[in-house]
């Protein structure tokens, strides 16, 4: 429920109190003294769903924007004009929902710090987002979420296109490339500060710390989260819910991708940053292409009629424009998916040939004590570089044909040579 306050322009004070009495709409009026242009300020509540087309209709009566036109929460209307009105507009569709054309555009507007902020909150996220990421830590790596100002930009832009505001259209589009250009930046910085103190061992392997080599080599599934994100967000907006809490979701798709791409760039291996900075960008192009096709939908359209043909044709070129890159980077994420595929393809063929092999009779008094597969550091496309078997069995050495049998049967399910090491541990009984 809404409660608008609305000023009443000089000589517009009996079509406005028309309009409102033709709904069956309560309002209450009240002198205006200021001399200002304005006789008088009428209130009036009205459903959640009824607060577009009546302040269009109260607009095309003659309440321009020089107007004052404020809309703000009601908690509770109690009145039977009210419960009719709210059947009247209420038809349980998506449209009812949702808040009002005026309020999304202050809300996306709201959402956006100014310059300075934004910049500052971005830095810091990034640099949190990169501490979390040396220490494995998830935890850590949600806080960063958190403090990260991006769903403001990220939803802006959908706003902006849907509701014809090139303006905030523009002014989000420039937010998103600098957030995403200073937090890999403010990212690879902090990292080179602190491998060159020393304060992360110097011989550090980025593909041993886990929220670092998962974001080095995503998968298609990264594009499920991004888009989830992007429909999330613009739900919540449209209907005034939750929105911090998917500003979370929002920022789960795009710091800690860019904080890794920013380590792997300190590091020395800009390889290994190819796959998360094709994350940052698939993430954040697939968040403005749900948003806006959730705008669409729910059935938000520009103020003024004239330029709807106009609108329409300019969201299609976007929405067009979005799917076919998002496309792109989605193929080269199915390509990942895919290597990651073929690699626990060939751990599994590799761990049976290797049991297999074991459970031979001339072997039978040998068994596998561990199993490995090593990885090379060919990012974002992972391959085996060398299989390790810890063997254990009666005191000495491994039989030689051991070895071999294995790197034969091992070699069979992979098309580049990979290296097989045997540890031997003897076991005694006791």
């Amino acid at each position: 429920m809404r409660l608008v306050q609305l000023t009443v322009p000089t000589g517009k004070r009996e079509t406005i109190l028309e309009a409102l009495d033709d709904r069956e709409i309560d309002y209450v009026l009240t002198d205006e003294e200021s001399n200002r242009g304005y006789t008088a300020v009428v209130y009036f509540p009205l459903p959640n769903a009824a607060v577009e087309p009546v302040l269009d209709e109260l607009q095309d009566a003659g309440v321009d924007e020089d107007a004052y036109t404020v809309v703000v929460d009601a908690e509770t209307v109690v009145s039977r004009r009210f419960e009719t009105l709210k059947e009247e507009y209420e038809n349980g569709d998506v449209e009812t929902d949702r808040i009002s054309r005026q309020e999304l555009q202050s809300e996306a507007d709201s959402l956006t710090p100014t310059f300075a902020v934004y910049s500052i909150m971005t830095v810091i996220s990034a640099v949190v987002a990169t501490a979390g990421l040396f220490l494995d830590s998830p935890a850590v790596v949600v806080g960063s979420m958190v403090i990260a100002p991006l769903i403001g930009p990220a939803l802006g832009l959908s706003v902006g296109s849907v509701i014809d505001d090139e303006e905030l259209f523009r002014e989000s589009l420039y937010y998103q490339i600098l957030g995403i250009l200073l937090a890999i930046a403010a990212a690879a910085v902090f990292a080179w500060t602190v491998r060159m103190t020393n304060i992360v061992p110097p011989g550090l392997n980025l593909s041993e710390v886990g929220e670092i080599s998962e974001r080095l080599a995503p998968d298609l599934l990264s594009l499920a989260i991004a888009l989830g994100a992007g429909v999330a967000g613009i739900i919540s907006i449209a209907t005034g819910t939750a929105v911090a809490l998917v500003g979370v979701m929002i920022a789960a798709a795009l710091i800690p991708p860019a904080a890794a791409a920013g380590i792997a760039i300190a590091w020395g291996q800009p390889s290994a940053a190819i796959g998360s900075t094709a994350l940052v960008f698939v993430n954040v192009l697939s968040v403005n292409l749900a948003g806006l096709v959730t705008l669409w939908w729910a059935g938000y359209r520009p103020e003024n009629l004239f330029s709807l043909g106009e609108t329409e044709q300019r969201v299609r070129r976007r929405v067009l424009g979005l799917a076919v890159i998002v496309l792109v980077f989605a193929v080269f994420l199915g390509a990942i998916s895919y290597s990651s595929y073929t690699v626990s393809t060939f751990e599994q063929n590799a761990r049976e040939e290797t049991a297999t092999v074991l459970s031979q009779e001339e072997f039978e008094a040998y068994q596998m004590l561990e199993f490995e597969v090593v990885m090379d550091e060919n990012y974002p496309f992972l391959g085996p570089e060398r299989v390790v078997i810890t063997v254990g069995g009666p005191p000495g050495e491994a039989p030689p044909e051991l070895a071999d049998r294995l790197h034969e049967r091992i070699n069979r399910h992979t098309e580049e040579e990979v290296a097989v090491e045997i540890r031997y541990v003897g076991l005694v009984e006791r």
